[in-house]
């Protein structure tokens, strides 16, 4: 078993490097017909911590990943983002988050009533009830790690059993984020059966490849170096304002606050400076590969994200991870049957669930798999779900708190 990063990053880098060299590969067409590259990308790393090949319980790949990775990605995929275009999505990407977080907050006290019937001991009393355990879920669930933490410190719930709840967390949350992947890549036909209208995507997915296109250029070395200059600056600058900002509310409101959270204005930061740069000559980086790089650290983040999931631990805490099947099949069920009836893409089923089940580090992954011009979408609809994470979960935890 191999438990050293510096080991497992190659292999992850080897993973999605066999993954891109065999998606060009006449015999392994019908293969990725099938089964999007973005989902073997996640998968294969699974995979690999299930079998025991791979240990990343003490591993500091995800932390890596999330400081470094991802601010650079949203930064770069943001920085040519054309603004009025996504706008111009209408109202059925608002409608489509809220549904997400609605199914959330309607959920798990549904999900806990239905296996309390069969299981009446879940239900627990003083700081082992399962509504106080299942509180951090929801706040994991609409808005993020911080709203998780809020929650396990307002209600505290027993800290020995919270890692149970991790693990339901991570495995549910990835289980449906594969379903989501899958459905990327077959979303004409999904949009099909919701008898939706993309056309709004598609068009904003093809003016934003034509402005590629249109100042795409030979990259010379002084143009990567900016490039990347330019981008772990930002990420720097992220940092150093999310600690100062994050440290500052975390006076004002509390450690347990959302706004206490560094990474949440890490994203913010990002995502804001991104969007800052658009409107300026710095957008023409675009022309030498800036998306092509936010997508690489895209799959980077893809593949980490991949090893956080064993399917072996599944067992350990089976009437919460039932629980949290329910959860998410009520949540999934309701975004499909609202899409459905207002027509929507199936994208912003796909985002507007993520925005909400994985926030910032999931959401433009899940965008990105429609395709990479559309990942800024996802970012800006995570950001939302920070915001109103806190209150969802408290509500959640409220109507779970009168089942007994």
């Amino acid at each position: 078993m191999i438990t050293d990063d510096r080991i497992i990053f190659g292999l992850l880098a080897a993973v999605l490097a066999f993954v891109f060299v065999t998606r060009d590969s006449p015999a392994w067409k019908k293969f990725y017909t099938f089964i999007p590259i973005i989902l073997v990308c996640y998968l294969l790393p699974s995979l690999m911590v299930t079998f025991g090949l791979i240990n990343v319980d003490e591993s500091n790949l995800w932390p890596v990943a999330k400081d470094f990775f991802l601010p650079a990605a949203l930064f770069l995929m943001t920085l040519s983002i054309d603004m009025k275009g996504i706008l111009g999505l209408g109202s059925k990407a608002l409608i489509m988050f809220f549904t997400g977080t609605i199914g959330i907050v309607i959920g798990g006290p549904i999900a806990l009533w239905i296996v309390a019937q069969f299981d009446p001991a879940i239900v627990g009393t003083g700081a082992d009830a399962a509504w106080r355990g299942l509180a951090t879920l929801a706040g994991s669930w609409i808005g993020g790690g911080a709203n998780q933490t809020a929650m396990l410190e307002v209600y505290g719930f027993n800290i020995e059993n919270y890692s149970a709840l991790i693990a339901v967390d991570i495995i549910v949350a990835n289980i449906w984020m594969a379903f989501l992947l899958y459905g990327a890549g077959d979303s004409k036909r999904v949009d099909g059966w919701l008898k939706a209208d993309s056309s709004a995507i598609d068009r904003l997915r093809d003016k934003m490849a034509d402005y590629t296109a249109s100042v795409e250029r030979v990259a010379s070395a002084n143009d990567y170096v900016l490039l990347f200059g330019a981008t772990f600056a930002v990420v720097g600058i992220c940092h150093l304002g999310g600690t100062f900002l994050g440290q500052t509310f975390a006076n004002l409101q509390g450690e347990e606050a959302t706004l206490a959270s560094s990474f949440f204005w890490v994203v913010v930061i990002s995502t804001t400076l991104g969007l800052l740069a658009s409107f300026t000559r710095a957008r023409s980086l675009e022309g030498v590969g800036a998306s092509k790089f936010g997508t690489v650290f895209i799959f980077l983040l893809v593949a980490v994200i991949g090893t956080k999931m064993n399917i072996l631990k599944i067992a350990d805490a089976p009437s919460f991870m039932i629980i949290g099947l329910i959860w998410m099949l009520i949540h999934s069920v309701l975004m499909l049957a609202v899409a459905r009836i207002i027509r929507a893409p199936f994208f912003f089923v796909a985002v507007g669930s993520k925005a909400n089940v994985g926030g910032a580090a999931s959401a433009p992954v899940v965008a990105a798999a429609f395709h990479p011009a559309l990942a800024p979408v996802g970012v800006l609809l995570a950001v939302l779900g920070y915001a109103v994470g806190t209150y969802g979960a408290i509500l959640c935890a409220f109507m779970m708190a009168r089942i007994v």
